[in-house]
């Protein structure tokens, strides 16, 4: 059995005599369960890889590593667009920090309707909250990345009958200054898409989503600039990336293309 009475030395926090800060420190990596609130209040159970870090004064020796893992555990069961932010300031007042950092990435589900059938099935989206505190202001940023369909414009043109789509990766990057929803990027980006993608669909569900396809042909330049001009005319998103990439069926390479923009910089 342990004795508690005995004294134990803090290494970490002894000073340190070389005098140089530490943008960056704390753990990466950490798979963790975490509950997502949804914007509905539901609540989602899955697994988080989690990284967490403070800055670290020149005087200072080192990080109390255990206390990152600590204030997750604590939180784990709350984590949210509004709640985030709480979670990084709590990680800043255990470490005694004065900048810090939060990231999180996570498999998220939405229940999907297939078009015809109405039958229900699950689709997991790849979502990262990220939260940054700096000389006092805190940012947050939030990225879906959704699985759609994309059919060549050119191919349908060119072609007597038919044309060739493939399956496309939609990444969309936002920092606002009010809350946007997980759900609400999922759905721009599929509305965006030549068609969205679903867990099970019945042979009337694959005719309609074959056809919708075919109906919008997309380049991920039309995806990208189609999306950008939703998040241009949001009020709430500050900055945004959008990122389309076509896994190509008739090329062993894909079609990529990105935009970028800082909204207040061209207000």
């Amino acid at each position: 059995m342990t004795d508690t009475s005995v004294s134990i030395s803090d290494v970490q926090g002894a000073s340190d005599a070389r005098r140089i800060a530490i943008d960056e420190v704390g753990i990466r990596a950490l798979r963790h369960p975490v509950t997502i609130v949804d914007r509905h209040g539901g609540r989602q159970h899955t697994v988080a890889v989690c990284s967490l870090h403070v800055g670290l004064p020149h005087s200072r020796k080192g990080a109390h590593m255990s206390r990152f893992v600590e204030v997750l555990a604590a939180h784990g069961d709350d984590v949210s667009v509004v709640s985030f932010e709480h979670i990084l300031r709590t990680v800043m007042v255990r470490l005694e920090a004065d900048s810090g950092g939060v990231e999180i990435v996570f498999p998220y589900f939405v229940e999907k309707v297939a078009p015809v059938s109405r039958l229900k099935s699950l689709l997991d989206y790849e979502v990262t909250f990220a939260g940054e505190i700096r000389n006092g202001k805190y940012t947050f940023t939030m990225k879906a990345v959704v699985p759609t369909t994309s059919l060549c414009p050119c191919s349908k043109e060119i072609s007597a009958y038919g044309a060739h789509n493939q399956r496309s990766h939609v990444s969309i990057s936002i920092q606002g200054n009010r809350p946007v929803w997980v759900e609400e990027l999922i759905d721009l980006a599929e509305s965006q898409a030549s068609c969205g993608l679903y867990g099970l669909l019945k042979r009337a569900d694959e005719k309609y989503v074959t056809e919708k396809a075919y109906d919008n042909p997309k380049f991920v330049e039309d995806t990208v600039r189609d999306i950008a001009a939703v998040l241009d005319q949001d009020e709430r998103v500050d900055r945004y990336t959008v990122e389309s990439e076509n896994f190509e069926s008739i090329h062993n390479h894909s079609a990529y293309a990105r935009i970028e923009r800082d909204k207040s910089k061209s207000a």
